[in-house]
């Protein structure tokens, strides 16, 4: 059946914006299976809102997928998960291990593989040390993936190596929460959207990125006569459409914006001086440390950043800026949304402060409808990365690798020798690949996640990955990728509900995916691959018996007892989830520290539902951000000054890149353009361009383009719209065959290390 864009958008629940693109037609029906023997409760294999699915088997084959009505999402799912089995399904899915000889993998059998990997490991270990090996995960991997995988690294071989590709969209948001409330916590809910009347979204394209939770937005609008919603985006996307105010502004100069608003409602009164007084703290950088400083000293820091200011650099009208700061303030409930265009920057954690100052300021968070909301790109960036620990400087469920007391704690739940866990991080995503380039690293396992396409400035870490000097392995579910085909090794891997195990989202919430069909030939789940690996390369390093006690593990639900184990007494604490609970319900908020609990909608607060506040704050009454204890457990209203991105325009690059996500697809595409429907909508790549910037180079559209920057070059088919704003360039980030990553910068965060794909410098010709 051919569909169009057009069809697809209506289908996907980013007919949120249907009355502004007047889409009327159905849901097509032959998405629905024609028999099914049996329905099995799982979660969408996409993005981190974490859609309750049904999974439609008959005879052994994944034939159909509805959405769960008694889930948050009520039913509704997005274009891309309606269509979810043809991935299993692709004619290139990896079947076999293959190791690369010369210029061709060839298969070999799972002994073969699993012998040279365990070789290769404990060769270097022994020859360079722990430090010589690294693994490299994902936010797509399972809960109990990525804990295994952090312990037998941190806990059994003693090194930090071990980062994942949140690092590359998350990182900023877990910073921002912890500088700025003591804790990696997000502490709304989706249930907020139901109680705002006011919306302030910023650095998100939720319709096509966050559709699901977009309908829900457009619901409470179409419900409540009042209620506002702000679009603060250099493009107007179609999520722009169904805004009362569209900010657009000069990439890169969103955070003057922010401050601005908050002079604005400093200066017209409208904070809340009992918020302010009772929960926040105000802190700045003196001598490169942390400082509190006074509340008169924050305003006299907010008076330079005037709206007439922020209009000079942002070139977002200082109207909008007052309007903006007023809705926000005078709300009954505000709720912010970001996602990537706040934290793919270099000053990605000060943006998500700044975001945080506002609510703070005027008292809109921890209670219905009033929070800073963080959204995850990937189904288990939160469960599997943020809360396991699996970047290098964490350790599981709140715990720090520089923070000596919880090392100690970590070594002997894990029942590892005192001193086992190093005290200082491992290398983060990129410095990981820049030390594989270098041969610091010999060996590199990469799981579920393609940073062969993926990383920022592509090219030279592309160029490491090939190396004849280190080895590879890549546990893949589809193969060819780019980043598969770079490798020494490929272990294939089971998808989505070919394997067990768990999904942790944006709103703390946990969810099982059960097993529902097999994995095609030999491919295996990474876990049992994981278990395997762990024991045959303590066996090389003489340290067998060691490892029949650390990984003593047979299945997911062992990994998942450790787990609910390893969060005991935590703010974070799952024991109530157990697998027999979560196999019944449809998601559990933590924390949860009973089976009898129902589960945490809410964090910080006791007045709505945050049973912890008291035993991590006897003296709280209402609001209590116990993460900051050093603050008297306040949040901090941070003074960040305003610094442009790493490369903005100039004379020879006059236009600023920025890539992103389209409706029908998701990432880097190894699953979406699978879809016959979603690649017949959305085919190939393009280069957005504003009409008189067209103008300006002589561009039409469907003309080739090339375009440069300071990395490299690509030519692209130009798509003229008014979308983006005068002087910027979108291109999507989904195909392999164009790799717009080899033109974006690898510079990032100081504080996140999260690289800043939002913004790099480009010049524009026809090719």
């Amino acid at each position: 059946m051919e569909i169009t864009r057009r069809q697809l958008l209506k289908y996907s629940a980013a007919l949120a914006a249907a009355s502004a693109i007047g889409l009327e037609l159905p849901l097509p029906k032959d998405l629905e299976a024609a028999h099914v023997e049996k329905w099995i409760k799982g979660v969408c294999r996409y993005c981190g809102a974490g859609c309750g699915v049904y999974v439609g088997v008959d005879k052994g084959k994944i034939v159909a997928v509805q959405g769960d009505k008694d889930n948050w999402n009520k039913g509704f799912l997005c274009v891309k998960g309606y269509y979810l089995p043809p991935i299993l399904y692709a004619a290139d899915r990896a079947k076999y291990p293959m190791l690369k000889k010369g210029d061709k993998f060839v298969r070999i059998s799972w002994k073969e593989a699993m012998d040279l990997m365990t070789e290769k490991f404990a060769d270097s270990i022994k020859k360079h040390g722990v430090h010589s090996v690294a693994f490299y995960g994902s936010g797509q991997a399972y809960t109990e993936e990525s804990y295994f995988m952090n312990k037998l690294f941190k806990g059994g071989l003693g090194t930090n190596n071990i980062d994942g590709n949140p690092r590359l969209c998350m990182a900023s948001a877990a910073v921002g929460y912890v500088s700025s409330f003591g804790k990696d916590e997000p502490m709304g809910a989706y249930d907020d959207i139901y109680h705002s009347d006011c919306f302030f979204i910023i650095g998100s394209n939720m319709a096509e990125c966050h559709p699901v939770i977009f309908r829900l937005i457009n619901e409470r609008k179409q419900k409540g006569k009042d209620v506002k919603i702000i679009m603060v985006d250099p493009r107007k996307t179609l999520s722009a459409r169904i805004a009362d105010l569209h900010m657009s502004f000069i990439p890169g100069t969103d955070l003057v914006i922010l401050h601005a608003m908050a002079h604005v409602i400093v200066k017209e009164g409208l904070y809340s001086k009992d918020y302010v007084n009772n929960h926040v703290v105000f802190k700045t950088i003196k001598d490169d440390k942390p400082a509190k400083v006074s509340f008169e000293e924050y305003v006299k820091f907010l008076e330079e950043y005037t709206p007439e200011m922020a209009e000079k650099i942002s070139h977002c009208p200082k109207d909008d800026i007052i309007k903006a700061a007023r809705w926000f303030a005078q709300s009954k409930a505000t709720m912010s949304f970001w996602t990537m265009g706040l934290n793919q920057r270099t000053r990605g954690v000060w943006a998500n402060n700044l975001v945080h100052n506002l609510h703070l300021l005027t008292g809109q968070i921890c209670r219905p409808g009033a929070t800073s909301f963080s959204l995850t790109g990937q189904p288990n960036a939160c469960g599997g990365i943020r809360d396991t620990g699996l970047l290098s400087h964490l350790l599981p469920y709140g715990r720090l690798v520089a923070n000596e007391k919880d090392r100690k704690d970590m070594e002997k739940f894990w029942g590892v020798p005192e001193g086992r866990i190093h005290p200082k991080p491992g290398p983060t995503a990129v410095d990981i690949f820049r030390a594989f380039n270098k041969g610091e690293i010999k060996c590199l396992w990469i799981a579920c996640t393609n940073p062969g396409q993926s990383l920022p400035n592509v090219g030279p870490y592309r160029k490491g990955m090939e190396s004849k000097d280190t080895f590879l392995v890549v546990s893949e579910a589809y193969h060819p990728t780019r980043t598969s085909e770079l490798a020494d090794l490929v272990l294939p891997a089971a998808l989505w509900v070919e394997k067990d195990g768990t999904y942790g989202q944006s709103e703390r919430r946990y969810q099982y995916l059960e097993k529902a069909v097999n994995p095609p030939a030999e491919a295996r789940p990474d876990l049992d691959v994981m278990i395997e690996f762990s024991h045959k390369l303590f066996a090389k390093l003489g340290r067998a018996d060691e490892a029949k006690r650390l990984f003593n593990f047979k299945n997911s639900e062992d990994v998942w007892n450790e787990i609910r184990q390893c969060s005991k007494g935590t703010a974070y604490d799952f024991m109530g989830m157990t697998r027999a609970r979560l196999k019944k319900a449809h998601g559990i908020q933590w924390p949860c520290p009973t089976e009898d609990h129902p589960g945490t909608v809410r964090r910080y607060t006791s007045r709505y539902g945050d049973v912890l506040v008291k035993k991590f704050d006897p003296h709280a009454t209402d609001v209590s951000f116990y993460g900051a204890k050093a603050d008297g457990n306040k949040a901090a209203v941070w003074l960040r000054p305003y610094k442009g991105p790493a490369e903005p325009p100039d004379a020879e690059y006059p236009y600023i890149l920025t890539t992103g996500r389209q409706i029908e697809h998701w990432h880097t595409g190894t699953m979406t353009l699978k879809v016959p429907e979603l690649k017949r909508s959305a085919p190939d790549a393009f280069v957005e361009i504003n009409p008189r910037d067209a103008q300006k180079l002589g561009i039409k559209s469907r003309d080739k383009v090339k375009i440069t920057s300071r990395r490299g070059s690509i030519v692209l088919e130009a798509k003229v719209v008014d979308v983006p704003r005068d002087g910027l360039v979108f291109v999507p980030m989904h195909y392999p065959e164009r790799l717009i990553n080899l033109l974006t910068t690898d510079a990032y965060d100081a504080m996140s290390k999260q690289p800043e794909f939002k913004i790099c410098a480009v010049k524009i010709e026809k090719a």
